[in-house]
């Protein structure tokens, strides 16, 4: 899937600085147009100016320091006020200038925001909650005119206190300090064209915390890990002009660009530069950090074996602290379509490692089974999971694609019977079995589930790097 060709563009604040008309020619100009000429070579003053990501109906993130910035004259001083506080500050030589008031706590209220220099800005519908930020490439970006349901649910979407805010494609060498984007109202008609996995997402915590969720979409389809890194072409130009403003955290679907090209294992590290990178320049060491196991594709873009490789270094980077994943294996409806039009269960699904890590939920299951450890006992291997509870087949019938392997490392499709909160294996042509494998295979539609009704991720024990999440 090919990325688009980058287009040059650079959002820049307006500046003024000095307008000067050179001198007129040898004679003195008649004085009516002396005192004229006069005014044009005096200081013209800068308006103070906000970036985009500040703006009417914003959300701004709770118990997080409120940090405002803009452009103003050099030296110019600039007063920040919200909700009773005030911050000052005074603009550089480069007419750059940044202020922090303290962290401000939730009240479900309405607010303004004002920054005040040689002019005054006023900000109105201001609500304290929660920013989450939604990236990656075409699933992430798939809006809900293109999901299932989209009727009902876009018919649904009136949430006064759930505000958007849309990041246009752009790729820059350096980084930016804007975009070309502003907050709406999470309305019937603003929804349409709105990433679907992050509205479910967002739509779904805040229907159970009553907490104002302000929802950042920057994704891009067809894009591959590596220019979301911090410098890269896409950090630069969608989400380095939001790194001073205070989120809570990032939901992540992306990947299928990186298993056409043929990353497997090694995703796991891109995935820990990016975690790691965002983290850093977001001033957030904990920051939540939740993705979608991307779903099955029946595609020969897919080479043999890097769908499930690229699906173990996804669990793997639950070994990543405050990390959580989304498995999709269940709900593709065609397997030759890279896109699955559900999106509200992957939003659900994401919300639920949110709801309970991050706002206290409890007794929610927040994943599927995920594969732990495997004991030989005579001609079974014994498989046990984390989140386990429940185990089941999705539809009544026996459980599938489990495959056993013994010495030989020759794999057979093997029989599964739920013992427990275990998984017993075992296949009549192999005595002695060493290995099991577990939808290992690009089109892999298994039937393995917990109570909750969350899929069991695909794994092989072999060497097995996945973490559980706990």
């Amino acid at each position: 899937m090919p990325i688009p060709a980058a287009r040059p563009m650079l959002f820049s604040l307006p500046r003024f600085r000095h307008l000067a008309i050179p001198s007129p020619l040898c004679h003195r100009p008649p004085m009516r147009f002396a005192f004229a000429l006069s005014l044009f070579t005096l200081p013209l003053t800068a308006e103070v100016t906000l970036p985009a990501i500040f703006g009417n109906g914003m959300v701004v993130q709770r118990d997080a320091p409120l940090r405002v910035w803009g452009t103003a004259d050099a030296n110019e001083a600039i007063t920040v006020s919200f909700n009773g506080k005030k911050a000052t500050a005074k603009a550089s030589p480069d007419g750059t200038w940044l202020a922090e008031l303290p962290a401000p706590k939730l009240d479900n209220k309405s607010h303004k925001l004002s920054v005040k220099g040689n002019n005054e800005i006023t900000l109105t519908d201001v609500l304290i909650g929660d920013v989450w930020i939604g990236s990656g490439q075409s699933n992430m970006e798939w809006n809900l005119t293109q999901s299932e349901q989209k009727e009902e649910f876009i018919k649904k979407a009136k949430h006064p206190k759930v505000r958007l805010f849309h990041i246009p494609k752009v790729q820059q060498n350096t980084p930016q300090t804007n975009v070309k984007a502003a907050w709406k109202n999470c309305t019937p008609e603003n929804i349409p064209r709105f990433s679907a996995v992050l509205y479910h997402f967002g739509k779904d915590i805040h229907k159970e915390t009553k907490i104002p969720m302000g929802l950042i979409n920057s994704s891009w389809g067809g894009s591959p890990i590596e220019p979301w890194i911090v410098s890269g072409k896409m950090f630069n130009g969608m989400i380095a002009p939001i790194t001073n403003f205070s989120v809570k955290g990032t939901i992540w679907y992306q990947g299928e660009t990186n298993v056409i090209q043929k990353n497997g294992l090694a995703y796991t590290g891109k995935m820990k530069d990016l975690i790691e990178g965002w983290r850093r320049v977001f001033r957030n060491p904990t920051m939540p950090f939740y993705y979608v196991q991307i779903a099955p594709w029946g595609n020969k873009r897919y080479a043999d074996g890097q769908l499930p490789a690229l699906w173990e270094a996804q669990v793997a980077t639950l070994k990543l602290p405050h990390t959580g994943m989304a498995v999709t294996t269940d709900i593709v409806h065609n397997i030759g379509d890279i896109h699955p039009r559900n999106k509200h269960d992957v939003g659900d699904r994401l919300a639920r490692w949110a709801l309970v890590k991050n706002y206290d939920v409890k007794d929610l299951p927040y994943s599927g089974p995920l594969y732990e450890s495997m004991k030989i006992e005579g001609s079974k291997i014994r498989l046990t999971f984390a989140h386990a509870k429940g185990l089941k087949s999705r539809d009544g019938k026996d459980l599938n694609e489990f495959k056993i392997a013994g010495a030989d490392g020759n794999f057979v499709d093997a029989q599964a019977k739920v013992s427990g909160t275990s998984i017993l294996v075992s296949a009549k042509e192999v005595s002695s079995p060493k290995h099991v494998q577990f939808g290992w295979h690009r089109s892999a539609n298994p039937n393995l589930i917990n109570k909750a009704g969350l899929p069991a991720s695909p794994f092989q024990t072999n060497n097995w790097t996945g973490g559980t999440g706990e």
